[in-house]
């Protein structure tokens, strides 16, 4: 015995040598600025920034590291950036702790390349090791840049099928590099030499098309080869020709036509010559196999009619026919400076039930935002119908009575949700939406003529924009658990290069929806680029009166109906939670004018300072708070966010009057809705209360009057919510801000009707849009506005907030929360400057608590009551803690 016993302890030395090696390994790896990004992204292509965005953060993992210094090199020559030597933009030595600078070199040129890389001191004033090179690309920069024509083929508006498009090139030099832009008011995809460009969905994101229309830049280089070489455009319609009717009027859209695109493709050969292959009336089209498509209900596709290798350089295209010149959509071609949607996620079909001979129902096992893909085999002719929908009937059939009941067809041809795949009979046989995308569980697979069906036969694939995941949390509460993943979901099911209320019933960029799950998306995701896409897209729909539509971008609807300022607020907002979580207050000054025209238009149509614009607590589980006291709260908000940003703006005389326009919002609420003597709002209901203890309306010396009468009324609702949408945003955090964390945690982990738990423990993997499960309205099972659950998890368990006085994580908020009824909790947020960890677990005599602080960072650990410790020596239970791990003990 003696022998193998010998054996396993030299293995367990060994392994035990490794880890030792492996850990000193990781210490080893030098102290360096990462993660370099040029507006948001990494090695951008296409960016139209004269003075773009760099930042950085600093990886150090030595307790207390901070920057002192950095030095930035940009140049167009790799090598002598990486030497030191950067011909666009050299800095000097700058005594800062900065990690997002703006460019203030030469002048940018467009279709240029980039290079850059970050030098940074450390706390002890040491030179760290230079950061990696990195490159960012200039794309058009201005509009005269292009060269193309906006070209279409000689159809109408009514014309189902789409077109496609191709041309042909000749290549007889040495290829240095190529470049694709293309600008689209529609959607595409593009193809050379037969293959797609990218892997992006949906492209170009939605905008206002006759304000603002976007393109997309592509590394064509590897695409290209000597000699014929082919370029290809499919169209879709998107937006921009609404074919379908719903009674948001988009196939009224002002913009409405049929699709039209103009494309550039810049060759740099490696003599120093360039060459623009671009759109003109030189190309040729013909219409394709996708004989219908909506980006609101389903796409079409007849295989009979394909055309194999339409998009090679040696397809005869004889039959096809001239393009024709069309105007430009808009004066306004700028770059899509964001990241794309994309299929994020393929999804194996979880079950298949056959209801008879030519009838399956597919169960994907989820609800997503997306698309399905059949593969099968059969006759030519035979009509395969896929219908989505999120829930079946009691038959076993799908349901679509939850979705559809705002679509107004004119005949049953564009049915809802409803796929519909015609085979062209040559053996097996895929098909994939490229132009459409649903919200679904499940897919009903009918077929006109005997086929044959497996599991495997359809998978589907989530599709979002493709927002990279910063966030995490994990509790001894599985519920609670479950909770943040559905509201992941759903929040990531409703980005779409804007964000939307429900992926199936509307895709409509709602702005109550929006602002309220603010926080849970940048908690959770790298989101700030679709957010600043989106408010320029406020900026285009802005009447000049300062007036917002209730839905971003619209055709025309939503200026008559729900766009007051308990929705709409997303103009202030959503730029200073931006500001918040990325210390960055471009998009606060991008904003800053449409925020003023906003706010001074309710001033003038209600002087009091109290306003009954808005359509108050949406959904509602029994109690019906007033539409006066909430839009007004809102409106204070608006003000407050106005003021604030004036004064870091530097705009003094604005600050003064709109901080006065604030309180004196505050006051006429006040005045009208809270008791002084009791500490009640109005009829003392969840919402009257909570909302202007979130929103800070509540006079300091009664807060905590209102914040114990709220604990009360909840106790009296049995601990559970009796509140709409503005509601369920504030009761959380106006709770557990305010010295009633057990009483939040109490709600939010609730497992009976109404709460978040009760649509677990009923199925649900999205949030709903009704507390009732059975509600016969409002009733989509994958609705975001009930989303801020999400954010508070990070705020009111785990304690990690941004801090005013120093935003984007700079200095971290660390005040956790040890609720009764938790065991443990982890929440990790991937900030500016690194990974946020907070983490608390119960012991035998109290809680340990654990933190990390990124470097470059510090935090303000606020513990709750009880003797704290650190180390085993007692602390305050205020710590002002620098970058670094910490363990502390709560007894």
């Amino acid at each position: 015995m003696k022998q193998p016993l010998c054996k396993l302890m030299l293995y367990i030395a060994l392994l035990f040598n490794s880890i030792l090696i492996i850990q000193s390994a990781k210490a080893a790896e030098p102290a360096q600025a990462v993660n370099l990004k040029c507006e948001y992204l990494s090695n951008a292509i296409g960016i139209d920034a004269k003075h773009p965005r760099l930042t950085w953060a600093m990886a150090d993992a030595q307790q207390g590291a901070a920057q002192t210094a950095y030095q930035l090199f940009v140049g167009t020559d790799s090598v002598a950036v990486g030497a030191g030597r950067g011909d666009s933009w050299t800095t000097t030595k700058i005594t800062s702790a900065a990690n997002l600078v703006t460019y203030g070199g030469k002048a940018l040129q467009p279709f240029t390349k980039y290079y850059w890389r970050v030098q940074l001191w450390d706390q002890a004033g040491k030179k760290l090791s230079s950061s990696g090179i990195t490159s960012f690309e200039t794309g058009m920069m201005e509009m005269r840049n292009w060269k193309g024509s906006w070209i279409s083929d000689n159809k109408g508006i009514a014309v189902n099928p789409a077109p496609y498009f191709r041309n042909t090139f000749k290549v007889g030099k040495t290829i240095k590099s190529a470049r694709a832009y293309i600008a689209v008011a529609g959607l595409y995809e593009l193809y050379i030499n037969g293959k797609k460009i990218g892997n992006h969905r949906l492209d170009p994101m939605y905008t206002r098309f006759d304000r603002r229309t976007l393109y997309v830049a592509y590394d064509v280089t590897a695409n290209l080869q000597n000699g014929k070489n082919a370029i290809g455009v499919l169209l879709g319609n998107g937006w921009y020709n609404h074919q379908s009717t719903a009674v948001w009027y988009f196939h009224q859209a002002p913009w409405r036509n049929r699709p039209t695109f103009c494309m550039d493709l810049r060759i740099t050969y490696t003599d120093g010559t360039v060459e623009t292959v671009s759109s003109d009336t030189q190309w040729k089209t013909a219409l394709s196999p996708v004989v219908f498509n909506s980006i609101y209900t389903a796409e079409h596709y007849d295989a009979r009619k394909e055309q194999p290798g339409w998009n090679t350089p040696g397809f005869i295209d004889s039959a096809w026919k001239p393009v024709i010149n069309r105007s430009a959509p808009s004066t306004n071609i700028v770059a899509q400076s964001l990241q794309p949607i994309r299929n994020v996620e393929e999804i194996a079909s979880k079950t298949i039930t056959k209801i008879d001979n030519n009838l399956w129902v597919f169960d994907i096992g989820r609800n997503i935002s997306g698309v399905s893909q059949i593969t099968v085999k059969g006759d030519s002719g035979t009509i395969i119908r896929l219908k989505h929908a999120e829930r079946l009937n009691k038959n076993g059939h799908v349901d679509q009575s939850n979705i559809d009941l705002h679509y107004r067809p004119t005949d049953d041809k564009d049915p809802f949700q409803t796929d519909i795949f015609i085979l062209g009979g040559k053996g097996e046989e895929t098909f994939m939406p490229k132009f459409n995308y649903k919200g679904f569980q499940y897919v009903e697979v009918s077929s006109s003529k005997p086929i044959q069906l497996t599991k495997e036969s359809l998978k589907a694939y989530f599709m979002h924009s493709d927002v990279q995941p910063i966030g995490d949390v994990k509790s001894s509460n599985p519920t609670i658990n479950q909770i943040w993943s559905a509201t992941n979901h759903s929040y990531l099911s409703n980005l779409f290069g804007y964000p939307t209320d429900c992926p199936q019933r509307e895709k409509n960029g709602w702005t109550g929806d929006a602002h309220i799950a603010s926080e849970t998306g940048l908690y959770n995701f790298d989101a700030i680029t679709i957010y600043e896409k989106w408010l320029a897209d406020h900026r285009d729909e802005q009447q000049p009166n300062g007036v917002l539509p209730s839905i971003i971008p619209t055709g025309g609807w939503g200026y008559e109906w729900g766009n007051g300022p308990d929705w709409t607020s997303t103009i202030a907002i959503i730029p200073w939670n931006i500001y918040m979580f990325y210390g960055d207050s471009k998009l606060l000054a991008d904003s800053y004018t449409s925020i003023e025209k906003y706010v001074n238009h309710i001033d003038e149509l209600y002087p009091t300072g109290l306003t009954s614009w808005g359509l108050g607590d949406w959904v509602p589980v029994k109690s019906v708070s007033p539409v006066e006291l909430t839009s007004s709260v809102y409106y204070y908000a608006d003000a407050s966010i106005l003021a604030k940003t004036a004064k870091i703006l530097g705009k003094q005389a604005d600050f003064v009057k709109y901080s006065a326009l604030a309180t004196k919002i505050k006051n006429a609420i006040n005045a009208k809705y809270l008791n002084t003597q009791t500490g009640i709002y109005g009829q003392g209901l969840q919402t009257e209360l909570s909302v202007p203890l979130y929103w800070d309306v509540v006079p300091e010396n009664l807060k905590g009057k209102v914040a114990a009468n709220l604990a009360q009324r909840v106790a009296a609702d049995n601990f559970h919510l009796d509140v709409g949408i503005l509601g369920a945003k504030a009761i959380l955090g106006a709770l557990s801000d305010n010295g009633y964390p057990d009483v939040a945690y109490k709600i939010a982990s609730q497992e009976t009707f109404p709460s978040w738990g009760w649509w677990m423990v009923n199925g649900a993997t999205t949030l709903y849009e009704n507390w009732q499960i059975d509600a016969k309205s409002d009733i989509s099972l994958n609705h975001i506005m009930f989303g801020e659950i999400g954010a508070w998890l990070y705020k009111g368990i785990a304690g990690i907030h941004p801090d005013v006085k120093q935003p984007g994580f700079k200095n971290v908020i660390l005040a956790p929360h040890f609720v009764t009824g938790l065991n443990e909790f982890t929440a990790t947020h991937d900030g500016p400057y690194g990974k946020i960890i907070s983490s608390w677990v119960r012991t035998g005599n109290g809680v340990t608590y654990k933190v990390t602080i990124p470097a470059n960072s510090t935090a303000t650990v606020q513990l709750p009551a009880g003797k704290a410790y650190l180390g085993g020596k007692p602390i305050a239970n205020v710590y002002q803690a620098k970058a670094g791990s910490y363990v502390f003990e709560v007894r």
